[in-house]
Formats: structure tokens, sequence, C-alpha cells
């Protein structure tokens, strides 16, 4: 409080020295001081030091807020004035009020960046009459406590296409407070409040942020992460690369929400990523993540580290139970099980423990996830109560009795398209010794992600010959087939569908592998419609989160896109988004995009 009255006080004063004695002159208080206020923020958005300068009162009693407290007077202010402007200003939300005759208090709500770095708070300014105009006598910027909601906006003027598969509707409002969604729909039903700030889209469309239902931080996007596809522990030892995840999953993150997505299902991986959910939350530089954690597995997979397993062998019914118990009491997102069926085994060997682990999670309240790319195995997972099957089913056409497990269980399917083409390229790049391409139209992969994918070229020797390439392709190809008919069929029968990328694996890359998922999606026979509904409100089912994400409308979270051409017509329009709103806070592509891009 002492430190509060000796800001008003020094004020306070300078405006009693400054004012000129009688009554106002010129208007009413609060429009010259709103005027006044709007010239400083338009010179900081400028950096126009002599504009921003001419904002302030040339007396030893302005004063402001430093590091050090209460700094009084305008030579010392003006020498430093200029100095490190912000790469970008944001400014909304101006408060004003008049404190007595000539003397105005304003508040506002800043957003601003310097290179990687954002911050965000509440500046204030005190406003006195002066015989020289309007002048700001006391000057201050705190920044903002952790859940701080971001300031109310308004976008106008866009198609709204909601992700509920309602008609679009042309020049909506979607209106934000409080990081959720106040009003969407036609401007008649969604009238815009005074002082809230408007952003005008029109020529637009308004689309959910996207979910990416199926992706892994416990691996990079590249061999590396993967040494049991293509073994580089030599040159990239495989617990340096996971002390690496570990310590700087940021840069996977900015890529998603660069990308346009606004919520990730992580469905697997190691300890560590139990941790993301809560970091993520509130943070609106980051997708929403939920995590399952370590994988029940039918494999003993080896790829683990000496103090952590991503893998738990689930070698039958009481592992199976304990392994779930485990996951519940270190807070995961779901149960996952890798349901691998080796050369010579049976699905129904597994079964039984898989069975067990479906019992356990649906006691103790969480969702089961499973991997079963083959057909016998999908329908034991359906059986063991699974609601989110990830990958296509592949050997086989689904039939009547997996349509019918699905709908009882009301289970998401996730096809998972593109991710075994990333491997592909990453074998015939190394094959090549030329770099594979990188499908990246925003700039949003970081520069140490795509210099390892650059480093694949000099690889050539270490991968699959062209023979076994060539065997692969094909057989590849029949099952690709299988999967987009299967696709369709799932589609048909009704059963919900979510995008996922499998991202983390081989040259499928956290964040922009969305789009070429998507584009598969609609080559297998959904329509962008049911693409853009599958990666937007089917992710929310697969997550669990509908009540909150997936959809545009009143109570939800304020997570959503503005792309610049019509993504009802190709699903390809995703790429081109102008402005991402992650928890209500507007951000353009630009500003997203990887530092030094």
């Amino acid at each position: 409080m002492a430190r509060w009255r000796k800001i008003l006080g020094a004020g306070m004063a300078a405006a009693a020295m400054a004012a000129p004695a009688g009554p106002a002159v010129g208007g009413d208080d609060l429009t010259e001081a709103r005027a006044l206020f709007e010239r400083n923020l338009a010179a900081i958005r400028a950096r126009d030091r002599d504009a921003y300068l001419a904002c302030y009162l040339d007396e030893p009693g302005l004063a402001r807020t430093g590091p050090g407290g209460t700094l009084l007077g305008f030579e010392t202010f003006a020498a430093q004035a200029g100095e490190g402007w912000p790469d970008r200003f944001e400014g909304l939300d101006l408060r004003l009020v008049p404190v007595k005759p000539g003397v105005v208090y304003g508040s506002y709500r800043y957003r601003v960046r310097y290179g990687g770095r954002e911050d965000s708070g509440l500046s204030e300014r005190l406003f006195v009459r002066t015989r020289a105009g309007w002048r700001i006598a006391m000057t201050s910027a705190f920044p903002a406590l952790e859940g701080t909601p971001p300031p109310p906006r308004a976008l106008a003027g866009a198609t709204l296409v909601d992700g509920t598969g309602r008609p679009p509707v042309p020049g909506s409002v979607v209106l934000i407070r409080d990081g959720r969604i106040e009003c969407a729909g036609p401007r008649a039903a969604c009238p815009i409040p005074p002082g809230v700030e408007t952003l005008d889209v029109s020529g637009s469309w308004i689309v959910p942020g996207l979910i990416d239902a199926h992706v892994h931080f416990s691996q990079t996007g590249w061999a590396d992460g993967r040494p049991d596809a293509l073994d580089l522990r030599s040159t990239h030892p495989y617990e340096a690369v996971q002390a690496r995840l570990r310590s700087d999953p940021g840069r996977f993150l900015r890529a998603y929400l660069c990308s346009g997505v606004t919520a990730v299902f992580d469905v697997g991986g190691y300890p560590w990523t139990w941790g993301l959910p809560g970091r993520t939350e509130r943070d609106t530089l980051s997708p929403r993540v939920s995590a399952a954690g370590p994988l029940l597995s039918t494999r003993d997979h080896w790829l683990n580290l000496p103090a952590e397993r991503q893998f738990i062998h689930l070698d039958g019914a009481g592992t199976a139970a304990a392994g779930v118990r485990y996951l519940a009491e270190h807070g995961a997102g779901a149960v996952k099980v890798w349901y691998i069926v080796e050369q010579g085994q049976t699905a129904d060997q597994h079964a039984p423990a898989v069975k067990a682990a479906g019992e356990e999670a649906r006691r103790l309240g969480l969702p089961l996830i499973v991997h079963a790319t083959g057909l016998d195995e999908a329908k034991e997972a359906l059986r063991a109560g699974a609601t989110l099957l990830v990958h296509s089913v592949w050997d086989k056409p689904v039939d009547d009795e997996f349509l019918d497990l699905a709908r009882a269980n009301r289970a998401v399917y996730c096809p998972t398209l593109v991710v075994r083409d990333g491997y592909m390229a990453l074998y015939r790049a190394a094959l090549s010794g030329q770099p594979p391409p990188l499908d990246d139209p925003r700039g949003c992969v970081d520069p140490a992600t795509r210099d390892m994918v650059a480093d694949t070229a000099p690889l050539e020797g270490k991968g699959p010959g062209q023979e076994a390439l060539d065997r692969r392709a094909a057989a590849m190809a029949a099952q690709a087939e299988t999967m987009a008919a299967n696709l369709r069929r799932v589609r048909d029968a009704g059963i919900t569908i979510a995008m996922g990328t499998d991202a983390g694996n081989p040259l499928t890359l956290h964040g922009p592998s969305v789009f070429a998922e998507m584009e598969a999606m609609e080559r297998a026979g959904m329509t962008p419609r049911d693409v853009l509904i599958a990666s937007t409100r089917g992710g929310a089912a697969a997550l669990g989160r509908l009540d909150e994400l997936g959809t545009v409308e009143a109570g939800k979270l304020a997570d959503l896109l503005v792309v610049s051409s019509d993504p009802g017509r190709s699903i390809a329009a995703l790429r081109d988004a102008v402005w991402i709103v992650r928890g209500g806070v507007v951000r353009s592509t630009q500003e997203l995009s990887a530092p030094g891009r």
C-alpha cells in the first residue's frame, strides 16, 4: 500500500502542479483521456519514440514502476524510451475511470513478444489535464498471474463451420470471454458488447481447433527415437535422445499449435509424459494434452530405459490388472494396450490378459485404448471394453460383428493412415542419399528437427535395400486399400471417427503431419465435412472432452481457427490458417512459426 500511495501521490501532485486553474476546458475527460490512451498504444505499435514521449508529463513528478520499485522523473524515462521495442505488441480491454475533474485512471491488458518469449499482464496509466493538454502522469505494468483469463474478443464476418455438422453460418460472430465461447452464430444472435475488441475476419472461415488423437511425445519424429526401426545408437545414444525429449517438449507443443492443433492425446510413452496435461492446460502457447503414460504390451518390447519402462509386458491377467492399477495411481488419462500378435501366435492367446486389463480399467474409471491392426485383435479389444481403437484394421474387411461391438461400446475409430509412409520415406532417403521432403507449409517445425530430417541423407546403407523396400511397398499398397474400405464402412455405420497421426514416429512430425493425415482421409472416401468433424468433434470424443472441446458453441473452450479458404470444398483449406485461437488468445500463424524461420 505504501508503494501505491507513493505512485499515486506523485501523479496527483504532478497533476496539481500542471493542471490549469478553473473548470475543465475542451470536452469530456474520459473522451480526452481515451484519445491520449489510444495514441500512446499506437506509438508503441509503431515504435515511434517521439510520439510515445509526447504522451507523457514532462515533469519531475512523472511516476512509473521499475524493477527496483517506484521511479520518478521524465528525463530518466526519456533516456530509456525506444530501447527494446517488443517484436509484437497487443493492447486490449482499455478501461477508464474518472478520479476527479482533470484526472482519469486507465488500464489495459497487454501481450508482448520478444523473440521466442511472450509476456502478458496489466498496465496502468494516470491521465491528467495540463495547460499543454492531457498527459500521462503515472505508468505501470504487472505480469499476469497464472490462470488469468485473456481479455474479451470478438471475431466478426467469417463463415462459421462449427464442427457439429450444422450448415455453415455466413457473416457470423464468435464472442469470446474468459477463455470460453460466450456466443457463436449470426450477428443478430450475437451482438458485440461495447468495449470488446473486434477482429474483422470477413471472407474467412471459422472452424474448431484441430485435435490429434494419436501422438507420442516420447518419440522425436526421426530415426533416433525408434532404434528398433533404424538403429543409430552409435551416433545418437537412446538415453541422450530421451533426456532431450523430456527436457524440451515445448518445441513440439509449439509446432502443434502453429499447425492449428489445439489438443492432442499422447497414447503411450515414458512416465514423464504424465506431467504434460498439468503443464499445458492453461498454457495458451501449447495444445491441451491428455496422456496415457506407459503402454501395456503383449510383446515384451526392449525399447525401454535402464530405470524406466514405456512398455509394460502384458504376460497374463495378473500383470494386466497390476499394470492398470499402477497407471491409475499415477494419474494416467487412459490405459493403452499394444495388442501385437507375433508370427506363430493367435489373437486369442493374449485375449485373457487384454480382457483383464479392460475389466480393471473399467473398475477404476479409465478408458481403454488399443492398438490393434488385425480384425481378430480389434474384436477382442472391443470385447474387453475398448473405447478408442488407434490404427486401422488392415488385414481383413471389417464385418458386422466388429461394427456391432464398436457401436455397443460407443467406440471411436482412429484410422491413422499415413504413419507407415514416414518409415518408407526414411528408408528411401537413407538408400538414395537424398534428404526426404518436409511438408511444413507454415514453418512450424523447429530448426533442430529440420536438421535431423536433413541428416537422413548421409544414412546410406543403414536401412533396407531396394528389393526389400519394393516388397514392403507392395504389401502396404494392398493394406492401404483395405484400410480405406474399412474407413468408409465404419463411417457408413455411424461410428465416431477421430483423426490421429501417430506423430513422433520417423518422419511423422509433431504438428504438420495432421495435414497429410486429413488429406489421406479425404482420399479414402470421406467428404471434407466428415474429415473436419473427425478432426475436431471426433477428437474431442476420443479425449473424453466433448463437453468442452471439438465444436464452436457457447460454453465451450475458445480453441478455434480462422482459415482463408472453404474447408467444405477441400480439407486442404486447413493448411491456410490465418489466425489460431487457443484459450481465447488470438495469434497469427506468422507469430507462431518456429524461431529462426
